[in-house]
């Protein structure tokens, strides 16, 4: 693998510094296009410092945080300084790293619940250290058992537009995100539910400091709230809460008080569950094709065993379908080993070129072969075979490109969408144990809907099914969609060395993959590889681009057949943690209040 540390960081630090610093001042200042879209701090926001989590402070002497930090005995990497700091207090007790993230996601649905919650699904890959083993936890939504192919057309026989086909009942899966914490938490943790659901029932109770991004998004999506979401986003003179305000969610509290004492049955099969079935029901143009009470009660999540790909020195690790991500990542990274993107420089137009090009050829087999493997027969072995990627590796050439006419692969594309929203975090214990975990509720604030008196958002994830009937990603009875979640880890001698994820839509596999390229290819350090510019593109082409790709770049390879935007846009919000054999360094996408906390225990001993 080139990774050449000591020529390339003499070679490209200047250049590298100058990058971040840029990338960074264009967040902060909001000049990136795209801003108030796609998450982009504006010019008034800095890094939020308040927590608003009793007992944990940066100032604090056992905690670090920032941008990028390094520590011994813990790390987390969140978009959320407040739920990063509750996860930072777990490891500080003693906690393991399943621990610190499980409560991480408790109290996500209360300080960003226009990403994730309880009321969606995610995929949780996990890492024990004792078994020296990585598996997969897979929570994933359902459609109900009375799905169709055609739900998602009107009554001609047309696609329901977007914005509409994702406030319908259709639209809402059978959530699987609490379900898949406390399997977690049975199978690895070491605190109990009600020490690690605690803390986000203070938060929903007592109140939490808004930032300015749920602040953005709250103010951004109104027109598609109920009126539960209405009333639990205002404060007590029915104004919406603003940057800086102190929000609680009292009804959230008492959910969660409810499943501290009685577990995952009081959301599945208890009062709760009914709640939430009669608000998906309330929302269905056709009841019938829509989640109910039995499907709620018939869930369950599965243990998936990860997908394993040999990449340079390497082993890529992620979640198997119904998520393509890591699949895909494997793929496109795989591609680039054999079209040896290492022998070209970073920023080159060769290398943005090749870049483009693999992951066009990735995306076409993603659309034309995966969907749920329970309900489809996906060629996976195959598809990540060496002599079938060198087969595709070998339609990529510099100088032109694969697409032509169309798509790559043929046909137009069923959707593009690229906007739908997740949360990714990553947690290392003392111990080595890791967790990479991706959870959504698909669009910002999910559906729109909130469980009347129950204070979570419900969401939207049947619209990641194709809304044009035929395809291996059409709806059918009790199928989970086909994600672009990519939480991933990256092992060496079987040992994790490097965890990364993303938000972000169809744009998660592409900000996922190149945060490991920069990282292994071009020997960046943690954040220096998720600051450095990146690029998105799919199987029927068109490139968006961080700020910072260079001019001479964009202009070669549009020569060569790359269809460029014209302006640039801000990509994903990669969260990573570098695992090092006495230290670990967290780093958090600027492009948001990322922050990652490093826990160094006072007199203890560090690593082991």
């Amino acid at each position: 693998m080139s990774r050449e540390h000591e020529r390339r960081e003499a070679e490209h630090r200047s250049e590298t510094d100058a990058g971040v610093n840029r990338r960074r001042f264009l967040a902060l200042t909001g000049t990136t296009a795209g801003a108030l879209t796609v998450g982009t701090q504006p010019a008034t926001a800095t890094a939020q410092e308040v927590t608003d989590v009793a007992g944990f402070s940066c100032d604090h002497p056992h905690f670090t945080c920032g941008r990028e930090v390094t520590a011994a005995d813990g790390m987390v990497s969140t978009v959320d300084p407040i739920a990063g700091g509750v996860a930072a207090r777990v490891l500080r007790e003693g906690g393991n790293a399943i621990d610190a993230a499980i409560a991480l996601q408790y109290t996500l649905n209360v300080t960003q619940p226009h990403g994730s919650g309880i009321g969606g699904g995610g995929f949780m890959v996990v890492y024990d250290a004792e078994s020296d083993s990585v598996e997969a936890i897979n929570s994933r939504e359902r459609a109900s058992q009375g799905a169709t192919p055609e739900m998602f057309l009107d009554d001609d026989g047309n696609e329901l537009p977007f914005g509409e086909a994702i406030q319908t009942g259709e639209a809402m899966g059978v959530p699987g995100t609490l379900k898949g914490l406390e399997t977690a938490r049975e199978r690895y943790g070491s605190r109990s539910r009600q020490r690690l659901i605690e803390p986000a029932i203070k938060l929903a109770r007592d109140g939490f400091t808004v930032d300015w991004f749920l602040a953005e998004q709250i103010a951004a999506n109104t027109e598609k709230f109920n009126e539960a979401a209405l009333e639990t986003f205002s404060d007590e003179s029915g104004a919406l809460y603003t940057t800086g305000d102190t929000m609680t969610n009292s009804d959230l509290a008492e959910t969660f008080e409810r499943i501290k004492r009685d577990g995952a049955e009081a959301f599945y099969e208890g009062a709760i569950g009914e709640d939430l079935a009669a608000e998906i029901q309330r929302h269905a143009r056709e009841p019938e094709r829509a989640v109910d009470e039995a499907d709620l009660a018939q869930y369950d999540v599965t243990i998936d065993e990860p997908i394993r790909t040999k990449w340079y020195d390497v082993e890529l690790v992620g979640q198997p379908l119904p998520s393509s991500g890591p699949t895909v990542v494997s793929m496109i990274l795989k591609l680039l080993e054999f079209l040896e993107i290492d022998t070209y420089e970073r920023r080159s137009p060769e290398m943005y070129h090749l870049l483009a090009e693999a992951i066009i050829v990735a995306w076409g087999d993603r659309m034309e072969h995966m969907g749920d493997p329970e309900f489809v027969d996906v060629p996976i072995d195959s598809l990540l075979s060496d002599a079938y990627l060198q087969e595709r590796a070998d339609l990529i050439e510099l100088g032109q490109s694969v697409l032509t006419e169309g798509c790559f692969g043929g046909g137009e594309p069923h959707r593009i969408s690229t906007d739908g929203q997740t949360t990714h975090f990553s947690v290392v214990d003392r111990w080595g144990n890791a967790v990479s975990y991706t959870s959504t509720i698909e669009q910002f604030m999910g559906s729109g809907k909130m469980v009347p008196g129950r204070g979570f958002m419900i969401n939207n994830e049947l619209t990641d099914f194709d809304r044009t009937p035929g395809g291996p990603n059409e709806p059918e009875p009790w199928k989970r969609p086909m994600s672009s979640m990519s939480p991933m880890m990256v092992l060496r001698d079987g040992v994790p060395e490097f965890t990364a994820g993303s938000p972000g839509g169809w744009r998660i596999i592409t900000s996922t993959m190149q945060a490991i390229l920069f990282r292994y290819v071009y020997g960046l350090e943690p954040l220096a590889a998720i600051t450095e510019p990146s690029i998105y593109t799919h199987y029927c082409g068109g490139i968006s681009w961080d700020a910072g790709v260079p001019e001479e770049a964009r202009q070669t390879t549009a020569e060569w057949g790359q269809e460029w935007d014209a302006t640039p846009s801000t990509l994903g919000n990669v969260q990573v943690i570098d695992i090092g054999t006495d230290a670990l360094t967290g780093a958090a996408d600027p492009n948001r209040d990322g922050q990652a906390v490093g826990l160094e225990r006072a007199g203890g001993p560090g690593r082991h």
